[in-house]
């Protein structure tokens, strides 16, 4: 990948192409009508994707109440991993959350799922708790990782 994908908000016409993403890096994706609602009747959600040549080909959601911000998910296809794309999301999320007044963000990542906690810890995400049985798919436990944005922003300057 020469260039890098171009990051804006999530509109309506995206949502077949962030089903394609979905379906492609979970075993319990969202919904169309999730995706729908979020964008249409959720006041916090905010949803920004990463298209490449016309084609969606990540997403980052997260939800904005008063000073905190709420990772709901990321994706990025399998056929665009190991491209930087989720970094980029992410911090174009943290970017976006700080822009809105938020001071920290949370998350849940699979306790298996070293490579999206490594990605975390390298935008300053650190453990802060154990949520057991979480995912409903296998009961795995998700970790919960926080950052305080405005040390995040610190660090990127």
């Amino acid at each position: 990948m020469n260039n890098y994908p171009t990051i804006r908000f999530m509109e309506e016409r995206d949502i077949e192409g962030i089903l394609q993403v979905e379906h492609d890096s979970f075993q319990m994706p969202w919904t169309r009508y999730a995706f729908f609602n979020e964008l249409t009747n959720n006041q916090f959600a905010h949803y920004l994707v990463a298209e490449w040549k016309e084609e969606i080909i990540g997403y980052c959601g997260v939800w904005l109440i008063i000073d905190e911000a709420h990772i709901t998910n990321i994706a990025v296809h399998s056929s665009f991993r190991g491209y930087h794309i989720g970094e980029l999301l992410l911090k174009n999320v943290l970017d976006m959350a700080h822009a809105y007044g938020a001071r920290t963000m949370t998350l849940e990542v699979r306790v298996s799922n070293l490579i999206a906690q490594s990605l975390y810890k390298k935008l300053g995400f650190q453990p802060g708790g154990i949520r057991k049985n979480y995912y409903t798919d296998n009961r795995e436990d998700a970790l919960v990782m926080w950052v305080n944005i405005d040390d995040y922003k610190f660090k990127r300057k």
